[in-house]
């Protein structure tokens, strides 16, 4: 490593704990894009987040859109003139998914707690993880450049969203209108994870999602279900026998054309995944499970990374609150979501979802349906120099190769910014299977969080060619 990337990376160890204390600051604000009662302080974390890339030499703005707020920040790179460094683009998002249930945090999801656990201290709130705690990594590795070399090693813009938990409805417009702002060689996406707490990963396979509501609606009204019933459709008796059709004995998903585009894993993917070593059991007793479950003939890395599936995520109907209310409602609801692989059209997934219920739906009865999103599935080349760069900056930090995995997620942003900026997304995570994504006591290690941050700081080093 150059001696200035020595320096940077002793001046991340030595800030360690002020380094903690902004993110606990930035997880204070409980920036929920999910819920309107919390507009004011989704807009709060933006306004603080343009404020901190300010205080270290960047250009940074709160831009509107027709919903929550982006933040944009450029940085010039280094100073002497004909610098030939690449222009890379930082992506995080800085709202958060909503903390219920409340009462199963051991502590305030907005009142962040140092906690010791299993792998030394941890950071507990919501938001610790995805992604607050993930984009101050970048941005501490480049307040630690700013602070030692007076500058970056590479021209930066940034982008942070304020809508990524509630569908990013306003991103793709944000990024067609600000196509040419927005131009850079490569994107850096810091929302996935590690392979282990000591093996660092690039994730180079993400899952699309068709996210869909549906409502099938029968009588005018609530009907008293001891006069009525037997006698009309109950729209949840109905609903639920056709959910029970989306599968087969096989766990495979029984809409026309499903499986049409899905390619299977190569031999050689299947052979790397293999030599991964992945348990299988721990991984399951993290859910709180034993057994595997899903489609027959594949392993569970493979259901998780590179299957397409389709899962009932709520459904209501009729009468839910305490006590006794015997009525058949009017109508019943549920929500799906279809978790793609590469290849599969999100679009095409979404009619046939809708023709599979339109066609089951009773006489006498009408279904409706709500988009709640929708993105392809991603796979980045694994041969890129940037990708080296980023394997080398990783390896520098970790002393060991960073492998390539597949994830589960989906992370629309990527299709987009490739789609509609042109260029490609390296997705660089320091998150752990473990970290309670969405739940209650959702957290970050401070170890990932520190390490995240050297990480950060050496890849910035490999790309500008400062070995």
């Amino acid at each position: 490593m150059s001696q200035t990337l020595d320096a940077v990376l002793t001046r991340i160890d030595a800030d360690r704990d002020q380094a903690l204390a902004r993110l606990v600051e930035l997880l204070s604000i409980p920036s929920i894009s999910t819920d309107s009662d919390y507009d004011a302080e989704t807009r709060r974390a933006a306004q603080w987040l343009a404020d901190d890339l300010g205080s270290i030499g960047f250009d940074a703005s709160v831009r509107e859109t027709t919903g929550h707020p982006m933040v944009v920040a450029h940085h010039p790179g280094p100073k002497s003139a004909g610098a030939n460094v690449p222009h890379v683009l930082y992506y995080g998002h800085y709202d958060v998914q909503p903390p219920d249930p409340l009462a199963l945090w051991k502590s305030p999801p907005f009142e962040p707690q140092v906690v010791e656990g299993e792998h030394g201290e941890r950071i507990v709130a919501r938001g610790a993880v995805d992604d607050k705690g993930q984009l101050m990594t970048f941005i501490e590795a480049f307040r630690a450049w700013q602070k030692v070399d007076g500058e970056l090693p590479i021209k930066v813009t940034v982008l942070l969203e304020g809508e990524e938990e509630s569908g990013s409805p306003s991103l793709d417009p944000f990024l067609m209108e600000n196509k040419d702002e927005l131009a850079a060689d490569v994107c850096v996406v810091c929302d996935t994870g590690m392979w282990n707490i000591e093996t660092p990963a690039i994730t180079y396979m993400l899952r699309g999602m068709v996210y869909l509501e549906v409502a099938l609606h029968g009588p005018s009204h609530d009907l008293h279900s001891g006069m009525y019933g037997g006698a009309v459709v109950n729209p949840l008796n109905a609903l639920t026998k056709i959910l029970g059709e989306l599968h087969d004995e096989n766990g495979r998903v029984q809409v026309r054309g499903f499986y049409d585009d899905v390619e299977e894993l190569t031999p050689t993917e299947r052979g790397a995944w293999e030599r991964l070593g992945f348990d299988e059991s721990t991984f399951l007793a993290g859910a709180g499970m034993k057994q595997p479950f899903g489609e027959k003939g594949y392993s569970t890395l493979e259901r998780t990374w590179a299957r397409p599936t389709c899962d009932i995520n709520g459904m209501v109907g009729g009468y839910t609150g305490k006590g006794a209310k015997t009525v058949i409602g009017d109508h019943a609801r549920a929500k799906l979501s279809c978790r793609l692989v590469a290849h599969q059209d999100p679009n095409k997934i979404e009619r046939a979802l809708i023709e599979f219920f339109e066609s089951r739906t009773p006489p006498g009865c009408t279904c409706s349906f709500t988009n709640h999103g929708a993105a392809p599935a991603i796979r980045v080349p694994t041969d890129s120099p940037h990708l080296e760069a980023a394997k080398a900056g990783l390896g520098d930090v970790y002393g060991r190769e960073a492998v390539l995995i597949g994830t589960g997620g989906s992370i629309p942003v990527v299709g987009s910014i490739q789609q509609i900026l042109g260029f490609d997304s390296l997705l660089v995570g320091f998150g752990l299977d473990d970290d309670r994504v969405h739940s209650p006591n959702e957290k970050f290690e401070r170890r990932c969080f520190e390490n995240g941050i050297r990480s950060h700081a050496a890849i910035m080093a490999r790309l500008a060619g400062r070995k």
